[in-house]
């Protein structure tokens, strides 16, 4: 007999820890709709995010390096994949709702803008008095209403769960997925699991893009960011010398599991000392029980600012990103000028979400290339 959604939610029961959000539990979705019959709650969001057309735009959107500009770059589709792996192995490990932190892993950056930061930094710019963009947000707004793949209903229609673990930055007091009559201070472990599974792999592949780009150089990472300095004597003393590549990937591979084994391990710790046994347990705790150590926390401080100084404001990225973001700005202020030039949908919205945020959401979901495409058809420039 085929495996039914009571099969699953039976295992669940099982197998997850007391204070794992089970999908059985959950809140439910804005729209009710009958149960999948194979699936959990949650195996049917994560194949709604999957399945949306935003989530394949991805593939075309920059993570840090402008898309196209090298066959093996990271961009924001294969970020998001990595974040997934990293998110799922580390709930597996706590005994947490690997279907649920999927989920969350795969829709967190479909609200990204083009051109990566930057991109929202401008997007952020041009909205100050018309209700702003930040790309969480974002991406609550596009699985709550502008994807149109249902005739019941606007977007996704998620449950509520994925929907409290796209909001990033969690605020008790405008938390667009809040409960009525429940006072949050944190969102789920498998929320957090997500969250910091991100800052892990951006960590890992913005190092070996940037090796790969030739802007970062093992030698001076040996010399000034302690992580590096530790797992490159690692591998050295397990595997001696190494090929220039293989090497590179084994010392990344070994920052990346020391940084999972100690959020793990951490985690662990902190959620036994805070006693919780229940997911809603977890949310009315007082702080967030899935973090690092302050050691790590300290070593990954040091990582984070010596990557902006040698990459991420490296005149090779700088540059490029800075000209992307003007014709985005650019782009902007032609739409203002001319609204019949918008996507059909986005027209359509502008009676309700007004002129602003019509065209915010169109440029947000732009790809990087479709973006450039654009300018020059109306600006009649190459790029």
């Amino acid at each position: 007999m085929p495996r039914t959604r009571q099969d699953l939610e039976q295992i669940e029961r099982e197998t997850l820890a007391p204070y794992a959000q089970f999908s059985a539990d959950t809140c439910g979705r804005k729209h009710a709709e009958p149960s999948p019959p194979w699936r959990s709650e949650y195996q049917r969001d994560r194949d709604r995010v999957i399945h949306s057309r935003a989530f394949r735009r991805l593939e075309y959107k920059t993570q840090v390096f402008l898309n196209g500009t090298g066959d093996h770059l990271r961009t924001r589709l294969t970020h998001t994949m990595e974040v997934a792996a990293i998110a799922r192995g580390i709930a597996r490990a706590l005994r947490l709702n690997e279907d649920l932190t999927e989920a969350i892993a795969l829709a967190h950056d479909l609200g990204h803008s083009p051109f990566g930061h930057r991109g929202e930094t401008v997007l952020s710019r041009l909205m100050r008095g018309h209700g702003g963009f930040e790309h969480n947000r974002q991406s609550l707004r596009i699985v709550e209403e502008l994807e149109q793949k249902y005739p019941e209903f606007s977007g996704l229609n998620l449950t509520w769960e994925v929907r409290e673990g796209l909001v990033k930055h969690f605020d008790p007091t405008n938390h667009p997925s809040r409960r009525a009559n429940f006072h949050a201070k944190n969102s789920s472990l498998e929320a957090q699991v997500a969250n910091l599974a991100d800052e892990i792999t951006y960590y890992s592949h913005d190092l070996d893009d940037g090796l790969d780009a030739g802007l970062l150089c093992e030698k001076d990472l040996t010399r000034h960011v302690r992580v590096w300095a530790q797992a490159a004597r690692s591998v050295k003393r397990a595997h001696g010398e190494l090929a220039d590549e293989c090497r590179r990937y084994f010392t990344i591979r070994t920052i990346t599991d020391a940084q999972v084994t100690d959020v793990v391990e951490t985690s662990e710790r902190l959620i036994t000392k805070a006693g919780v046994q229940s997911a809603d347990a977890v949310r009315l705790h007082h702080r967030a029980l899935v973090q690092y150590s302050p050691a790590r926390r300290a070593q990954n401080l040091e990582l984070r600012k010596y990557l902006y100084r040698h990459l991420y404001f490296s005149p090779q990225v700088d540059e490029a990103n800075t000209r992307a973001v003007r014709i985005l700005a650019e782009l902007f202020k032609f739409y203002v000028a001319h609204p019949q030039e918008i996507g059909e949908q986005s027209r359509r919205r502008i009676p309700a979400d007004g002129l602003h945020r019509a065209i915010c959401d169109y440029l947000a979901g732009m790809t990087d290339r479709y973006v450039m495409q654009e300018y020059q058809r109306f600006f009649g420039l190459n790029v």
